[in-house]
């Protein structure tokens, strides 16, 4: 076909993974930007089969649906509701086919679900060493360790007890969940939080998830030196890309990509991303779930580089979020949907007369992305507006405190 099934990131990870095969840094190959740990993953590509990586990742899709399955059933949602959510990743054609394309999403979604379960189980060793490595492979879920933080309050994790989670019957009856009304943190919250940081709880899961992201990030500095460095971190710190991007940066990239830029000039893109992503949390950060979705939203969008593999990010946190929605499917839903489509399938109509047919269409693409980004903020607007507030987890009061009173 013109446009190839398999990935062209599958392609890079299999020539990584046969060069770790023969002793060889996996950076030997242009444009492998991601941990050593995906191509020690595919290693089995070079004498098992050329396919196991997408074998891998697919099998990933699919526990990413019990996983969600687990999450929902764990907060109380009836079964009914469940199947419906769990429909919504595994039957969406854009979902099952990055796995199936060769796409490494899949594992960095799971892993990121299964740290949600262990949050909710009470596990917080076993969630902080999946942090710490999920951080390693993928830069990008740093943005979830402020909501993290936030909800190991003492008041919902106490030592030897589980926390207890609200259940989803209850939703309508506790005064707090207000449909679309929630307010934000006050000064004196903030004040209350930051001055009680420094729990057992917050420590010790942020030394571990650092031990587990340094330990990984020190042995294949040791094994690929600053090479390793650059590419695998570094890099999307400063990621410029004038092809296949999304982003309402893109034009600006595009006019600008022959000099260098300074690092103040590629970091200043940041502050959009900042300002909104504490925005979220501090409203949301009670609600995991929907803080997890609302911030991925929103980092995709205002991010510097969008490309298509970017929304499975999000994409596997919607159905966490379906059972707590006052959206109808009709008509606001599709509405929600056909716009959100609509947009990219306009922007990839321009993005394939640019790189296939060689048009001078740089314009149409960047007002193609400016469309793309007013479609990805009305959807997270509308979910915001839809969705009822639901924390996570019920406080608790310990003995003594209760005794007092």
């Amino acid at each position: 076909m013109e446009v190839r099934y398999t990935d062209v990131d599958y392609l890079v990870f299999s020539d990584a993974a046969s060069l770790v095969v023969a002793g060889k840094s996996p950076y030997k190959r242009s444009t492998y930007r991601y941990s050593p740990l995906i191509a020690f993953l595919l290693a089995p590509n070079s004498f098992i089969h050329p396919s196991w990586g997408k074998f891998l990742f697919s099998a990933s899709d699919l526990l990413v649906g019990y996983f969600i399955r687990t999450i929902l059933k764990l907060r109380g949602v009836p079964e009914n509701l469940c199947i419906y959510s769990v429909i919504v990743w595994l039957f969406n054609p854009f979902t099952f086919t990055i796995g199936t394309r060769g796409n490494c999403e899949p594992i960095v979604c799971a892993i990121i679900l299964w740290i949600i379960i262990c949050l909710m189980r009470g596990n917080l060793c076993q969630g902080a060493i999946w942090y710490g490595l999920v951080v390693h492979m993928r830069i990008y879920p740093i943005i979830y360790a402020l909501p993290i933080v936030i909800i190991l309050d003492p008041c919902h994790f106490h030592p030897g007890r589980n926390p207890a989670i609200v259940d989803w019957s209850s939703r309508e009856a506790k005064s707090r969940v207000i449909t679309g009304t929630t307010k934000f943190v006050d000064l004196h919250q903030l004040r209350v939080l930051f001055s009680s940081m420094c729990t057992r709880t917050r420590i010790l899961f942020g030394l571990i998830s650092a031990t587990i992201f340094f330990f990984f990030t020190g042995i294949f500095f040791y094994l690929y030196e600053w090479e390793f460095l650059h590419e695998a971190l570094l890099y999307h710190l400063t990621r410029t890309d004038p092809r296949h991007n999304f982003s309402i940066y893109f034009y600006h990239i595009y006019l600008n990509y022959e000099r260098d830029f300074s690092i103040s000039e590629k970091l200043i893109s940041f502050l959009p991303q900042l300002t909104v992503q504490l925005v979220l949390i501090f409203r949301f950060a009670q609600d995991l779930p929907f803080c997890f979705f609302v911030q991925t939203v929103a980092f995709v969008a205002f991010n510097k580089v969008i490309t298509a593999q970017y929304f499975v990010w999000f994409f596997c946190l919607l159905p966490l979020i379906l059972p707590w929605s006052k959206m109808k499917l009709k008509w606001e839903g599709i509405l929600c949907i056909l716009f959100w489509m609509g947009a990219q399938t306009h922007w990839l109509f321009w993005g394939y007369m640019l790189e296939f047919k060689g048009k001078q269409v740089f314009l149409q693409l960047w007002a193609a992305s400016l469309l793309f980004f007013a479609a990805n903020t009305y959807v997270m607007i509308t979910i915001i507006l839809r969705h009822t507030y639901s924390p996570v987890f019920n406080r608790i009061v310990p003995t003594r405190s209760r005794k007092t009173k």
